[in-house]
């Protein structure tokens, strides 16, 4: 099922998307996604959902990012061969990783944001992996089971900065789109079998499947919790493959007026639009 958070009467809110509607399904004990997400009950939300009756249309509802309030969004950087490759980069013998704050995120057609300090703001098209069932030494065998569901993601990086801090280069404001909901766990058994691609303005700049990762969702998972306990909302974005745009000829930066979409196969499409800092 897929799960949206999303805007309700100045509140965040949750709730199933069926078709082109929604049910909302948050409440005082699970007020977010989040808190369903730690509270063990999607299975049991989507069967409510499933004989609740819609009370709104989804193209009526304000979406929010799929999280808003992750304790931890760890990010992979190359983690598809191509895009090291594309980089003259060696293939990193362990998983890189680096994290983003709350306060980059993005909803499903919102506005990316161009920084002022910078015209090189550049698209990472990711698969996203939301965590269930939190842990500490996860055993990759174990790790799919702690997945609650799986959302596109698009590490915006501003090329400048990112080459004298990472950490400054992926975390400006608005530059992290990530939506447009949750597919949850059970609908996607196999996520080697998808399909990522990145359209910039309706031109195809990525296509990869996901098998193509360097270290596959079960290494990170292990390889995280192997430092830091993983908990109930985390977010890892693994990585992006071949065809950014600072490693095109001619380089490609976004601007405004631009439309980003990232498209993955049983999940669904994200939009952005590009604004300029006001």
């Amino acid at each position: 099922m897929k799960f949206a958070s999303y805007l309700l009467n100045g509140k965040e809110a949750f709730g199933a998307v069926i078709a082109d509607d929604v049910v909302t399904l948050s409440d005082s004990r699970y007020p977010t996604l989040r808190d369903a997400i730690a509270g063990n009950v999607l299975t049991e939300l989507a069967t409510i959902a499933a004989g609740k009756k819609p009370d709104r249309k989804l193209k009526d509802v304000e979406l929010l990012p799929v999280l808003t309030n992750s304790e931890k969004i760890i990010c992979i950087g190359l983690n598809y061969k191509s895009h090291a490759d594309e980089g003259n980069n060696a293939v990193p013998e362990d998983p890189s990783l680096f994290f983003r704050l709350a306060n980059t995120l993005v909803p499903h057609n919102g506005d990316m944001i161009r920084p002022k300090v910078s015209t090189r703001l550049d698209f990472e098209g990711e698969l996203a992996v939301i965590i269930g069932k939190p842990g500490r030494h996860i055993a990759k065998a174990d790790a799919l089971s702690h997945i609650a569901g799986y959302s596109c993601f698009v590490d915006g990086s501003v090329r400048d900065f990112q080459k004298h801090s990472v950490s400054a280069g992926k975390n400006f404001v608005g530059t992290g789109p990530f939506g447009p909901w949750m597919v949850t766990a059970d609908e996607i058994p196999d996520p080697t079998k998808l399909t990522l691609v990145t359209r910039l303005n309706g031109q195809e700049m990525q296509r990869s499947g996901t098998d193509m990762l360097v270290y596959s969702i079960p290494v990170l998972i292990a390889y995280i919790s192997s430092f830091t306990p993983l908990a109930a909302g985390d977010v890892i974005a693994t990585g992006t493959p071949a065809g950014v745009g600072h490693r095109r000829n001619p380089q490609v930066w976004m601007k405004a007026g631009d439309v980003l979409e990232v498209e993955i196969s049983k999940i669904g499409t994200l939009r952005s639009g590009i604004v300029d800092e006001n």
